[in-house]
């Protein structure tokens, strides 16, 4: 198949927010611009998020490649999106750094067929021949053969419920060197709250904290998100939390950045034990949270 020519826009002026060098025809098949070429303002907004991903993400890929030897001829950075949807995120990162680069690899991982085979048939089209979309939960990709046995980058955005800790645990199986994680509408913690609440309301007066259904969701995702924090530095990576973009354009908008550094931290894991037993959540140890050992006392 020819490779596909792909325009890119030279005049800035109409669209400021568009990045110098975007493939236009992408954003086009993304449906972020119109076939006339008009950005309207939920794409505008939805353009604006991805763009402030791909700045973190773009600095992290920059390490990774300037922290080769110099005597290495090239080095194939991996990437692996989980929860990839029509793979805006994928799209854009392959455009704006793999393209003009020999080397690298993007997987688009993704539970919905449709999705993944549109994708695939779009990267296709535009040429963009080192990305692959594999119909996989998060969960059952750390064993596919379809994925090599290591990975430099794991992304999650908006990956919905346990998919996020589904995403952390394919990144520690493949050594990820680095993890970026937008958590999205956490409920597993809501619920096992929910169950208990009874018995901790007669326990503690900090069950007041989710007595009410309302309360139940948002202290459940604020907890789920300092888990996971607190997980990942118990297995060797240091953790940087801040907002991706402002809460007008979403509400689902912690950003959680892991740098793996091979050191564990046995206050974290300990840290960990105590709020889950503090919360009547210690179940979570064998299905989300298995501690190194150690990592924990």
């Amino acid at each position: 198949m020819t490779k596909k020519t792909i325009a890119t826009r030279t005049d800035a002026g109409e669209f400021p927010e568009i990045r110098p060098g975007q493939s236009i025809e992408l954003l086009k098949e993304l449906h972020i611009l119109t076939r006339d070429g008009k950005l309207n303002q939920d794409s505008r907004r939805k353009l604006k998020q991805v763009y402030h991903l791909y700045q973190f993400i773009e600095k992290l890929l920059i390490e990774l490649q300037e922290g080769q030897p110099v005597a290495a001829d090239r080095y194939d950075i991996t990437l692996a999106d989980h929860g990839a949807g029509k793979s805006y995120l994928g799209f854009i990162v392959y455009d704006l750094f793999f393209k003009s680069r020999p080397s690298g690899w993007i997987y688009g991982i993704e539970t919905r067929p449709e999705l993944v085979t549109k994708s695939a048939e779009l990267a296709a089209r535009l040429g963009f021949a080192r990305m692959s979309f594999l119909n996989l939960s998060a969960a059952d990709a750390a064993g596919s053969d379809q994925i090599g046995p290591k990975i430099d980058v794991v992304t999650a955005l908006h990956a919905c419920d346990t998919a996020t800790d589904d995403a952390i645990a394919f990144g520690l199986a493949k050594h990820a060197k680095f993890m970026v994680l937008v958590p999205c509408c956490q409920a597993e913690v809501a619920r096992a709250l929910n169950q208990s609440k009874a018995l901790s309301l007669s326990r503690t007066p900090l069950a007041e904290l989710w007595r009410h259904p309302l309360h139940t969701r948002e202290l459940g995702s604020q907890i789920t998100n300092v888990l996971r924090c607190l997980y990942l530095e118990a297995c060797g990576y240091q953790v940087t939390v801040t907002e991706l973009v402002g809460w007008e354009h979403s509400m689902k908008n912690e950003l959680i950045i892991a740098r793996q550094t091979g050191h564990r931290k046995r206050a974290a894991g300990e840290r960990l034990r105590a709020i889950l037993a503090e919360f009547g959540l210690e179940n979570l140890l064998e299905t989300r949270f298995r501690l190194p050992a150690d990592a924990t006392s």
